[in-house]
């Protein structure tokens, strides 16, 4: 079945919304990491000027790679350390209306590792399981931390291609405290609004207890939901306040507030490729990165929107009705709400997964088997198709040196980016960061598949059941936070194994990333000449494309490819799986 001129229509509301937002997020970033003066500046340089004080933070101190990178360690295992606190005390603090106990100790700290990360896998119901407290002081200022985390890497990393000769990529604490309070804090207050316009619950109150016509007593779940939705998109967190995430109608309600929160997940990733053009002193270049992602992002939409919207023929075999009506959106529905149909849904997974954020407004584990190849792939591949607030554009860079050292190689001269020489040493730290995701996704997937206590968890026998598995792996490792909602994550063996593949996503990925940046830094600028390979035009933003594609198909394809093709074999063939 094609694709509804409905449906184009969508993705290209979308996409010129996201064309328009980037420029101008990209130009107020550009300000804020220079300690530029912005229109908030009155009131904010104050409290930023306090917050140093009571911290001993001298903002003109700047760190080498190493003070920098053991700073945002420190914090981040602070945060972590306080976050388990929380969850095991919250029976005994304020804000609990509905006397909700300590989280057990191996889902504590899955939990604390999914936040202090940015991934917000959830292994639990958010309103069976979180306080009111623990959803505010500890999620959602996580969601808050682990972004302003990962923009700061990521300008850190700018610094060290625009830098010339030099020893510093800045002040992590500066960084951080200016992301939060100028970028983060701001527009998520606006956002949350106009949410809360929209009809998403923002209160303190009990659940409600109500009465349904059947004579059945039913739990209204709600609470302090808005002023932690925003931001889980914005910073690409994804951690819902309910089990349901943004399928439920009291965090996404409408049409409206789905678009404004697949916006809200690219905005801030592509603002920062513009960024990156300012800061190196040439837009072009930013551009390059920017349409490299944007055509990875097509290429995912032009496989899943036709999948989807074809639905299953299996089910037409038995005399469903899968075609486009007045009356229905057709395809497969299955997993999708009703208010969204088959192009929002599609579009927000492949969005959250292209991002790291994680959210969902279906469940990806209902898609058909190539439908849901795509957000697998998009994980695996880094999440570098405009990917997490930062963390998508120094992967994406680690690609674009990577693409250089290739065309080097062809050309038989010493490859350079931005007209600095990448070297041995470069080389070595860009292939460690690329070479570390995979050894833990299917190092991780690998032993799941053969001990009792990761088969059991599975839902779906066969080539889904290894997609569970791998998915789930996939999501820790990439810090995404979206699952096959089939695999029973809750259990000591994935609690455990899913919070140190979390770590080593985020953490052993990015230490090689800023011993690059930290090199590159103290380079000097080499001008560029006849024998210079561009990387502001069409044929370099090929060339990244291409080596994006075919070192993830090259790394991930004999695993991933297997259960999505079998299930889609077997799917055209009317044999049930």
């Amino acid at each position: 079945m094609p694709v509804t001129m409905n449906a184009i229509l969508q993705v290209l509301v979308y996409v010129v919304l996201l064309v328009l937002l980037t420029k101008p997020l990209g130009l107020y970033m550009t300000r804020v990491f220079a300690g530029e003066r912005t229109w908030l500046s009155p009131v904010l340089v104050p409290v930023e000027r306090l917050f140093y004080k009571l911290c001993g933070v001298r903002k003109e101190e700047e760190q080498r790679w190493t003070g920098y990178t053991i700073s945002m360690l420190l914090f981040s295992i602070a945060g972590m350390l306080l976050l388990y606190l929380l969850e095991r005390t919250q029976q005994w603090l304020p804000f609990n209306p509905q006397q909700m106990g300590a989280v057990a100790p191996g889902l504590a700290f899955n939990t604390a590792a999914s936040f202090t990360t940015n991934t917000n896998w959830q292994a639990y119901t958010g309103e069976q399981t979180m306080s009111y407290l623990t959803q505010m002081a500890g999620l959602a200022f996580h969601n808050f931390v682990s972004a302003a985390t990962g923009i700061s890497l990521a300008v850190a990393f700018i610094r060290g291609l625009s830098r010339r000769s030099a020893q510093h990529l800045g002040n992590f604490w500066v960084d951080v405290t200016r992301c939060i309070l100028y970028i983060l804090l701001p527009i998520s207050i606006i956002g949350a609004l106009v949410l809360v316009s929209q009809g998403v619950v923002q209160n303190f109150n009990a659940y409600t207890v109500v009465h349904t016509l059947d004579g059945v007593t039913q739990t209204i779940a709600q609470g302090p939901v808005a002023s932690q939705e925003f931001i889980k998109e914005f910073g690409t967190n994804g951690g819902g306040f309910f089990n349901a995430n943004s399928a439920h109608p009291f965090e996404n309600p409408n049409v409206i507030t789905n678009m404004l929160e697949m916006l809200a997940i690219f905005a801030i990733p592509a603002g920062l490729v513009y960024m990156f053009g300012r800061m190196v002193g040439n837009t072009k270049q930013g551009w390059a990165i920017w349409y490299a992602m944007f055509a990875l992002f097509l290429l995912g939409v032009a496989v899943a929107l036709p999948m989807e919207q074809a639905g299953n023929p299996m089910l037409t075999k038995l005399g469903a009705n899968q075609a486009v009506t007045a009356q229905q959106a057709g395809g497969n529905m299955e997993g999708k709400e009703v208010r969204f149909g088959i192009a929002q849904s599609t579009l927000f997974a492949v969005i959250t997964t292209d991002a790291s954020c994680g959210a969902v407004n279906g469940f990806h584990d209902s898609y058909t088997p190539l439908g849901g190849l795509v957000p697998l792939a998009n994980i695996a591949l880094g999440e570098i198709v405009f990917g997490g607030v930062g963390s998508g554009l120094y992967g994406m860079l680690i690609f674009a040196i990577l693409a250089v050292f290739i065309a080097g190689l062809m050309v038989g001269r010493t490859p350079e980016y931005l007209g600095k020489k990448i070297e041995q040493k470069e080389m070595k730290m860009a292939a460690l960061a690329i070479l570390i995701l995979p050894a833990s996704i299917l190092g991780f997937s690998a032993i799941a598949s053969v001990l009792p206590a990761g088969t059991s968890s599975i839902l779906n026998s066969g080539p889904h059941g290894l997609s569970e598995i791998l998915y789930a792996y996939t999501s820790g490792t990439g810090n995404n936070g979206s699952a096959f909602a089939g695999l029973s994550a809750n259990t000591n063996f994935y609690n455990w194994t899913l919070s140190f593949a979390m770590l080593v996503g985020r953490f052993l990925f990015v230490i090689p990333v800023m011993a690059l940046a930290g090199s590159l830094v103290t380079k000097k600028v080499v001008p560029a000449n006849a024998g210079t390979f561009p990387t502001t035009g069409p044929l370099f933003v090929s060339l990244l494309v291409g080596v994006v594609i075919i070192v993830g198909a090259l790394t991930y394809f004999p695993a991933y490819a297997l259960g999505p093709i079998v299930e889609h074999l077997l799917m055209l063939s009317g044999k049930v799986f």
